[in-house]
């Protein structure tokens, strides 16, 4: 990232610390040209590492019913474990159903089926379907605190939204992982291609970076 745009990336985050509860999100939306995304040859769906993370190590919930997976995922900082019984009555909560927006989910092999049959169409369009846990927790966490998938979605709009952050995190963290996530574009579709890169925080206004 140049200079001046680092400065300003900055200079933007200190003015818009939140006061709040809560630490925002450092968000990223770029925009394409040339690109129809309408043809699904052409949608993306790339797996990006950050290389200094999300800023969030316990942003996970779970899914469980056993107790050695609840016990691990506890361990391991996740934010909260859902056990099976507790699906249905989310899928009718609104806020509830939105709170799961803001976290990674993860979910025991076994209850994929029961939260594909009542949060599939919620999680399913929005690309927040749990993962499967698979093999070792433990690396499933330290990758999940540490990765982004940007995929072409919804109306297949020319744009993508990704998460790159917190404000709490250093300055010179946030630019590296911004050029992580323009360069991974930049290799698939080509530098041409990429019309504007905006960030924001979560309560803030965008300014255009790139």
């Amino acid at each position: 990232m140049e200079a001046k745009t680092l400065e300003a990336l900055e200079k933007f985050i200190s003015d818009n610390k939140s006061k709040r509860k809560f630490t925002q999100s450092v968000e990223l939306a770029i925009n394409f040209k040339g690109i129809d995304f309408s043809n699904q040859q052409n949608r993306l769906n790339i797996d990006v590492t950050l290389p200094k993370g999300k800023g969030k190590s316990t942003n996970i919930i779970v899914f469980a019913d056993k107790r050695d997976v609840s016990e691990k995922a506890k361990s391991l900082g996740a934010k909260q474990i859902i056990p099976s019984a507790e699906i249905p009555s989310i899928s009718n909560d609104k806020v509830k159903r939105n709170e799961l927006l803001d976290y990674d989910l993860i979910a025991e092999p076994g209850l994929m089926p029961v939260i594909a049959k009542n949060l599939g169409q919620f999680l399913g369009p929005r690309n927040k379907m749990p993962k499967p846990i698979i093999g070792d927790m433990e690396k499933m966490f330290q990758n999940l605190s540490g990765s982004i998938t940007l995929k072409s979605k919804g109306k297949y709009l020319p744009t993508i939204h990704c998460v790159v952050g917190n404000e709490t995190m250093p300055v010179n963290d946030i630019a590296e992982n911004i050029d992580s996530v323009v360069n991974a574009l930049v290799k698939k579709v080509g530098k041409p291609a990429i019309k504007s890169v905006y960030t924001k925080l979560t309560m803030s206004s965008a300014i255009k970076i790139m």
